[in-house]
């Protein structure tokens, strides 16, 4: 039995969660699922956006899946995201990128992961104003060389791990010389103790360009906050957009899995939301607890009803007459 703490959210977040949830379930994995709050439903119920219920069922589990969270404006949380991330230590945020056949795109056979630090760099919070009229504003970058030294021998070994050819290292040394210099100093240390897996090495706004020229050159990225986070979307933007992609943090005793698009609230209670890519972080969360069996056959299952796109939610085939509910229970036949 894993015991996990279910978030699930805000907008479109519990729809799209209990279909994870029941199909999670239907593939014969024993979860006991510890529910908790945290964005504007825990803010309605409790007061506070991330309530001290929610950190400890987390505290107990180590381990949530997570639907989407509106962030409450006004309150001292930048993102509920990011402090989660940083209280627990979760410092991998791994986001694949792969293409599917059945949905029409510029390109096919795009299969990129991308591996972030996700707890520095600018992210950190050390933002203040410098003038009393609060008309400059400063952000601090924060890069150290053991979270640094952390996320590229994780993007390696993943490669290795993953039957992964490539490791591209993302930065912009050529102008932050202390911030990003220290970054690619040590991905090129750490190349070299991993003599199986290629290692290519570019500057952030070329490797832009180059993805989305030829995105078939890119393997497993990694790289420093920000960067990552503008990547993941755009590889998102290549394979038919963040309804698709599945998200997880991983720390080193502790891992949160979550579909990373937004709350959607003008289409909540609508049954119009697609569940696919918090499904596919629940495939990603199986595959961390040893459940691959489970996990191969629930992706193989939405592989099979996303590529045949009859029963798909409208952003994936206007024709469909097909809700978040009636796509569940696709998923579901197709399981059995």
């Amino acid at each position: 039995m894993h015991n996990v703490t279910l978030i699930k959210g805000d907008g479109i977040g519990p729809s799209i969660i209990d279909e994870a949830v029941k199909i999670i379930d239907a593939s014969g994995v024993k979860i006991h699922w510890e529910e908790a709050y945290a964005g504007m439903a825990a803010f309605e119920k409790f007061g506070t956006p991330l309530p001290d219920e929610t950190l400890a069922s987390f505290d107990r589990t180590r381990l949530a899946f997570k639907g989407p969270l509106t962030t409450v404006v006004g309150t001292g949380f930048r993102s509920i995201n990011v402090a989660l991330r940083q209280k627990y230590e979760l410092y991998a945020n791994v986001r694949p990128a792969k293409s599917w056949p059945g949905i029409k795109t510029r390109y096919e056979d795009v299969d990129i992961v991308i591996v972030r630090e996700n707890t520095e760099g600018l992210y950190c919070g050390l933002e203040h104003y410098l003038t009393p009229k609060k008309d400059i504003a400063e952000s601090l970058a924060v890069v150290t060389r053991v979270a640094s030294e952390r996320i590229i021998d994780y993007a390696f070994k993943y490669a290795r791990d993953n039957d992964r050819q490539k490791v591209t290292v993302c930065h912009k040394a050529n102008i932050l010389k202390y911030t990003q210099g220290l970054f690619l100093d040590i991905a090129r240390e750490t190349a070299v103790r991993y003599p199986d897996i290629q290692f290519d090495e570019k500057i952030v706004d070329a490797a832009c360009m180059h993805m989305v020229m030829n995105p078939q050159q890119f393997d497993v990225v990694v790289c420093t906050n920000m960067f990552g986070d503008i990547l993941s979307d755009l590889t998102a933007g290549l394979v038919g957009g963040l309804g698709l992609i599945p998200g997880a943090n991983i720390g080193a005793d502790a891992a949160l899995f979550e579909a990373v698009h937004g709350s959607a609230p003008d289409i909540t209670g609508k049954n119009l939301a697609n569940p696919i890519a918090v499904i596919m972080a629940g495939v990603m969360m199986l595959n961390h607890l040893g459940e691959t069996q489970a996990a191969a056959r629930i992706k193989n299952a939405v592989e099979k009803v996303v590529n045949e796109g009859k029963f798909v939610t409208q952003d994936l085939n206007p024709q469909s007459k097909c809700g978040t509910i009636e796509m569940g229970n696709a998923i579901l036949d197709a399981m059995r």
